[in-house]
């Protein structure tokens, strides 16, 4: 949808919206991807698809609605879904939707060299299959995404923020014999290099083979960003939720200004991170977005919250909300998350690597209790790779283990939401197969 009529139809809806309720928030998405996908070393095309979402909040005696369609065109009976949705409502302590605010408007996350055509996608999917070659390894699938997006997000109290993304995705799995290895990417600049993603799917493949057995003991364990980033995510950042935490339903529930990981060690959420993929001035409900210090040097400092949750408990927006899919109402969640302390090299003497697991999910969010399946895992001494660890179980405690840390990398990669080093954990029960 042109700019130009999207901010026709917003103000023909808040119109009507001011007319029957007190607030009314409004959100529309539009988007244009192409998707390519291997089987094999083919490349195959899937058709583009073209996006489009209007998702509306309103507020009536503290009574909160909402309702989503796919055609913004039907706003009339979507307005209408809202309204009846805050009849049934129970009321809450809302103080009212955020004001504009000056804030630089110039886009973050968008880069006009990003175009959602099938050349485009071609070309990342053969970098993909170029850099597979460097191993001999067969492909057995991959994807590139290419996409670009606009975004308007309204209100009646005058905020008009307008948000435009693109973003380029790849992945690629390869195998050999038994062993299999996966990478993937994503930018939202036309930065990617496909080659070097493709070549270390396949490097994980073939260095993967002739896995060893290691024995059932504790050992230091380095965690690659994505293996970190897949327990961050299904334990500790749900944990830092002003929501969960005042519900009871987080471990760091009364821990506040109390040391909770490694002195050494901090924790953020910065939405202006340079190298973050969902960077932003100004959250999924228009409140401005700043830096959250969640853990400093070890100690826990603050939670997130947005609007609902902030009003409920007394307690400030930390312009923490974001928005799932464009339909999605705003929830707590991270920009971009990310953590700091003295760097280090963390292979130094004996260690095993994990390059992924499998499992996290499965992770008890209350207690932080884990127990996952390592994946392409190598015991490594003094920074080389004596031989790939077989099957093994990583078990302990998400909110233990991070207390005492043996350092984290100079390296940083971007994974989601995440910009993350590697991390080495001490003392970890490893149980061998």
């Amino acid at each position: 949808m042109r700019w130009w009529a999207a901010v026709d139809l917003i103000d023909r809806i808040i119109k009507e919206g001011e007319r029957r309720v007190p607030e009314l928030e409004v959100y529309l998405f539009s988007g244009d991807t192409v998707t390519a996908r291997l089987r094999r070393r083919e490349i195959h095309y899937a058709s583009g698809s073209k996006t489009q979402g209007l998702s509306l909040r309103v507020i009536h005696e503290g009574r909160i609605g909402t309702s989503a369609t796919s055609n913004p065109q039907r706003w009339e009976e979507c307005l209408d879904a809202a309204i009846s949705s805050a009849r049934l409502a129970t009321p809450q302590n809302w103080k009212g939707l955020p004001g504009p605010c000056q804030l630089d408007t110039a886009p973050m996350n968008f880069d006009p060299a990003v175009v959602p055509d099938p050349e485009t996608a071609r070309k990342l999917l053969q970098g993909l299959i170029e850099g597979a070659e460097a191993y001999p390894v067969e492909i057995t699938s991959g994807s590139a995404e290419v996409s670009r997006s606009d975004a308007v997000l309204a209100n009646s109290n005058g905020v008009r923020y307008l948000e435009q993304e693109s973003m380029v995705s790849i992945g690629i799995e390869a195998i050999i014999g038994q062993s299999t290895g996966y990478e993937f990417d994503a930018s939202c600049r036309m930065d990617i290099d496909p080659q070097k993603v493709g070549e270390k799917a396949a490097y994980l493949a073939y260095a993967s083979q002739g896995g060893e057995d290691i024995k059932t003991d504790s050992y230091d364990v380095v965690l690659s960003p994505v293996a970190l980033s897949q327990i961050l995510g299904s334990v500790f950042v749900p944990a830092l939720s002003g929501k969960n935490v005042h519900a009871g339903r987080s471990r760091l529930a009364g821990l506040l200004l109390q040391e909770v990981m490694d002195p050494s060690l901090s924790l953020m959420d910065d939405p202006f991170h340079p190298e973050g993929l969902s960077r932003c001035r100004w959250d999924g409900e228009g409140s401005p977005a700043r830096r959250i210090n969640f853990v400093q040097e070890g100690i826990l400092s603050e939670f997130a919250y947005d609007l609902k949750t902030a009003y409920r408990y007394e307690r400030e927006s930390t312009g923490s909300a974001v928005r799932g899919g464009h339909g999605g109402s705003p929830s707590i969640g991270v920009h971009v998350l990310a953590i700091d302390g003295p760097r280090c090299n963390v292979v130094e003497g004996e260690v095993v690597h994990v390059h992924d697991v499998v499992g996290a999910h499965t992770a008890n969010p209350l207690s932080g209790d884990f127990s996952v399946e390592l994946s392409n895992a190598f015991f490594m001494r003094d920074g080389n790779v004596e031989f790939p660890v077989r099957k093994a179980m990583l078990s302990g405690n998400v909110f233990e283990m991070l207390k005492e840390t043996g350092g984290i990398s100079r390296e940083e990669r971007v994974v989601g939401s995440m910009v993350l080093p590697e991390i080495r954990l001490k003392n970890l029960a490893l149980i061998g197969n």
